[in-house]
């Protein structure tokens, strides 16, 4: 089956200082989609001659589309993989397609530089900013007022990129939490054409094994929620069913990342890092494997409801896994990122994951740079003298009592409040706010800086504002301050951790 054709998107241009239509959006879309399918025919020539008519007349004001052609232009002139019959007529139309292209690199400069720090993610043709904002406070403790203030925001400093989910808010024991809740709201954000939604890659995820969950029963958005609740699953059904809920819910047609929030199958997560061979056997005959996941997010792709795919919270085991089905099933080159925990105080990335990532070109998508709002400072009652903001009654750790506790002030480890206490310090020292520091940190790992985001998540203005800093003024750590976390580390490996 043909991939489907993107729909004709509205982008801004700029003619003679006015305001135009995008006509050429429909043309890099119809082109970029023709070589991603590996085949070139002679419906390719009138595309590439209408390009070639109209882009030298045009001046690209904003559009991460042309670099989408541009990508995809890219990747047809490096493959060697695919044989390709291509016609005399098609040799003409590639041609002006060449010419295109090289236009298109030009005037569309302008557009990258309106992405902070823009990078692909993993091999894939997405164009994200550097900055990711995490959504998962958006319908408890951010009600729709604070999310849209929160969007606009990040989108004026060239954040480009939002991360959510079907499960989101959390945490799902408060009075307030509904399923779905934080999609609807970005939903609503988007049906107010507050920015463009081609401007924006939506993340979501759909989520893995639960049993009697309210997740899978809020699949039936907008009707009422299914009675009893059904289980989460990865199978086909589940999966194609998820995929439309969200659609509805965020108010689009396509998806730019769907990522599984965690794997159908046993494996240690949310900080636990000892597998348990009695649990493992407990789920092998009932596990649904990866290859179906796949498959079911192969017919999306196909439909065009998604563009590619993520993982989060998997192993290396797993990542291997889905590389071998991804290659059976053809989609290998849609298969982008990975978002796992990743912070000052749980580096568990650094080892078989990042060699894993580095070798199947799969970018990371931290969670919880800022270990809940722990390495913010806000939760230290002296600071070591910096000047990190401070919690409010809304703040997470102050308003749930027991969520996250291997992060919670009042019931993390000694070694991981005494390594949060040394990072602050070294943040002082430096100049820096300890949320700058943790950042900057994050900023720093190579799996981050090739082709991955940091998504980063807040509560107030001030906070968003603090936590998108380092990006908009580049704030770098230099060896010194890199060498002073490490000897931390060394010390007390991951303390937030436990078997």
């Amino acid at each position: 089956m043909m991939a489907r054709l993107w729909p004709c998107r509205r982008h801004r241009f700029v003619m003679c200082g006015r305001e135009k239509s995008d006509f050429l959006t429909p043309y890099v879309h119809t082109t970029s989609v023709l070589l991603s399918t590996a085949w070139i025919d002679e419906s390719l020539v009138a595309v590439t001659m209408s390009i070639s008519m109209h882009v030298h007349s045009i001046d690209v004001k904003t559009t991460a589309e042309s670099m989408t052609f541009i990508a995809s232009y890219s990747r047809f002139q490096r493959s060697s993989s695919s044989v390709r019959m291509i016609s005399s007529s098609s040799i003409l139309g590639l041609s002006m397609l060449t010419a295109a292209a090289n236009a298109l690199s030009t005037t569309s400069s302008a557009a990258a530089t309106n992405i902070c720090n823009g990078r692909y993610l993993g091999k894939s043709d997405l164009l994200v900013s550097e900055s990711c904002l995490g959504t998962m406070t958006f319908g408890i403790q951010n009600n729709d007022e604070d999310a849209f203030q929160q969007l606009d925001y990040a989108t004026s400093t060239g954040c480009n990129f939002i991360d959510t989910a079907e499960l989101y808010p959390v945490p799902l024991t408060s009075p307030e939490y509904r399923a779905g809740a934080t999609e609807e709201i970005l939903g609503r954000y988007i049906a107010k054409d507050r920015v463009c939604r081609e401007d924006l890659v939506i993340a979501t995820k759909i989520s893995g094994y639960s049993p009697n969950s309210r997740v899978a029963a809020a699949r039936s958005y907008p009707n009422e929620p299914i009675s009893p609740p059904p289980d989460c699953r990865l199978d086909s059904s589940s999966v194609k069913n998820a995929v439309d809920a969200s659609l509805r819910r965020l108010n689009t047609d396509y998806i730019d990342l769907y990522q599984i929030h965690w794997p159908d199958r046993y494996v240690p997560s949310f900080g636990m890092t000892t597998f348990q061979h009695t649990q493992a056997q407990q789920r092998e005959d009932d596990e649904i494997s990866i290859l179906e996941t796949a498959s079911a997010l192969k017919d999306m792709i196909d439909e065009g409801k998604i563009r590619y795919i993520g993982l989060s919270n998997e192993s290396t085991f797993g990542v291997c896994q889905w590389i071998n089905a991804c290659d059976q099933l053809g989609i290998r080159d849609k298969l982008a990122t990975i978002q796992n925990s990743y912070n000052l105080l749980d580096r568990r990335f650094d080892s078989e994951l990042a060699e894993a990532c580095h070798h199947y070109d799969i970018g990371l998508l931290p969670w919880s740079v800022l270990a809940g709002g722990l390495l913010s400072g806000k939760y230290n009652k002296r600071h070591n003298g910096s000047n990190a903001i401070t919690s409010t009654s809304n703040s997470r750790f102050v308003r749930f009592g027991e969520y996250m506790k291997r992060w919670h002030p009042n019931f993390a480890s000694k070694t991981t409040l005494d390594a949060t206490e040394e990072y602050a310090k070294i943040a002082s020292d430096a100049g820096l706010t300890p949320s700058e520091l943790a950042i900057g940190f994050v900023r720093s790992r190579e799996f981050v800086k090739k082709n991955g985001s940091v998504i980063v998540g807040a509560t107030t203005m001030d906070q968003l504002k603090e936590n998108l800093a380092p990006f908009v003024n580049d704030v770098a750590l230099d060896e010194e301050v890199l060498a002073r976390i490490n000897e931390v580390h060394l010390r007390c490996k991951d303390p937030c951790c436990s078997l």
